[in-house]
């Protein structure tokens, strides 16, 4: 049996109709149960949408209906919650969320009272809660909703705890928080630690978050660290589990960049466990280059930053992640931490211009997403997988090409890398329009 309602990242969909008040009081109800704590404390953590309220009310309601306490920790990034499952010990955290998708969406994830995501099996399980319904096997008991108080400040000591010895002092950064969950955390750890700082994006009304801003459109922020002279800038999305960088020349920087320096950095401080990297398929070819010129190994997983996590446990790695900009570091926390990636990537600069960062050579890449009626009807586009095959054995050894659906919008992605910007805007250009015709 397959999964029905959860995705590569919980459960999204737009805000009152795929995600309905209902739906949310079932899912919180039905995973609150499955915890099997006596009287389970739960954790609730959200973003800056609009419908996060409505949500927070009905998953805390299923909560206090399964028997358990629900915590509200208010607006915090995603990260924030693994940290606070630690420090106060609660058997389960919801954070409401639709990460980088438009305001209208919104979503909910759940983690274990061990930090990590719900595993696949677990999300199966409480699919399979949610459809017998019937009553919590104590009905006479019902739990209570209440505040949690210095829910923010208990991160931002986790996060000053971890770099309390980075010094930032001259250091002009730019920070775009997408209108989203870092608003108030990322700058304030930032001046914490010495930095100036000036932020754009920190004031979100419910509906601009990811808005022309943030890790989705790093391009505005480009042009303002260039222009205003800073020393670099990090702009990160909706729920602050990732972070793409710009220097001071105003050239992007991603994650598969930035897992590069932390790798380096990481391994000459001996806290890279294992010596090796986990990283998804997306991930440019440079970076692989790279790790094997250092030594150091790298493993691959399909997209998603759960399946990175996986791998890095199965191995007892201690980095992954993704070139959209989540970066892992089981030092410091069980998810990708938008925040801690930024200041991981000051702390592996050790001073230096991130400008003149070496720490690999990026392939030409370039990656489309062609919206469709139905992600799922690539698997029989016969055409595609045809085209697909061509390509990339037309740019074996030198390339590559890589067509896949989106885990959570109706999307296909298309992605290529070659040796040139020209090969890969024709064979890019090429797969686009063949998608389009087929599926679009």
């Amino acid at each position: 049996m397959t999964r029905k309602l959860f995705g590569t990242d919980g459960v999204r969909g737009v805000a009152g109709e795929v995600l309905s008040a209902e739906l949310a009081l079932g899912l919180a109800q039905a995973a609150t149960r499955l915890t099997r704590a006596e009287r389970p404390q739960v954790l609730l953590v959200r973003d800056t949408r609009e419908s996060g309220e409505m949500l927070q009310a009905a998953v805390a309601a299923g909560v206090a209906a399964a028997g358990g306490d629900a915590l509200l920790g208010g607006v915090l990034p995603t990260p924030a919650a693994p940290l606070l499952i630690s420090r106060y010990g609660f058997d389960l955290a919801a954070v409401l969320s639709a990460s980088h998708n438009p305001f209208q969406d919104n979503g909910i994830k759940f983690f274990g009272g061990d930090g990590y995501k719900l595993s696949d099996e677990t999300e199966l399980a409480i699919e399979r809660e949610l459809e017998r319904g019937g009553q919590p096997d104590n009905p006479s008991t019902i739990g209570r909703v209440r505040e949690l108080r210095g829910a923010g400040e208990d991160y931002l000591r986790e996060l000053h705890t971890r770099f309390a010895e980075l010094d930032l002092a001259g250091v002009d950064v730019l920070l775009d928080c997408a209108n989203g969950a870092t608003y108030h955390v990322a700058p304030e750890i930032f001046r914490r630690l010495g930095a100036q700082v000036t932020v754009i994006a920190d004031a979100p009304d419910g509906r601009n978050i990811n808005a022309g801003c943030g890790s989705t459109h790093v391009h505005a922020l480009a042009e303002r660290v260039a222009a205003g002279g800073h020393t670099l800038g990090f702009a990160f999305d909706g729920d602050g589990d990732r972070v793409l960088a710009v220097d001071r020349g105003g050239e992007v920087v991603d994650g598969d960049e930035l897992m590069a320096l932390a790798a380096l950095h990481l391994r000459e401080q001996g806290r890279l466990n294992g010596e090796g990297v986990a990283v998804t398929v997306m991930t440019n070819y440079g970076f692989h280059a790279a790790m094997e010129r250092a030594g150091i190994g790298v493993a691959i997983t399909q997209v998603g930053d759960r399946y990175v996590l996986e791998e890095l446990c199965a191995r007892g790695w201690a980095l992954g992640g993704e070139q959209s900009g989540h970066i892992i570091d089981m030092g410091f926390n069980r998810t990708g931490d938008g925040i801690a990636g930024a200041l991981l990537t000051l702390e592996a600069l050790a001073g230096r211009d991130l400008a003149e960062r070496d720490a690999m050579e990026k392939l030409p890449q370039r990656l489309v997403n062609v919206r469709v009626r139905d992600r799922g009807a690539l698997g029989d586009a016969h055409e595609v997988h045809e085209a697909v095959s061509v390509k990339d054995e037309a740019l074996k050894g030198r390339g590559r090409v890589l067509v896949r659906p989106s885990g959570t919008e109706p999307l296909v992605r298309v992605m290529v890398e070659a040796p040139t910007d020209a090969e890969v805007e024709d064979v890019c250009n090429r797969l686009v329009a063949l998608v389009e015709r087929e599926l679009g």
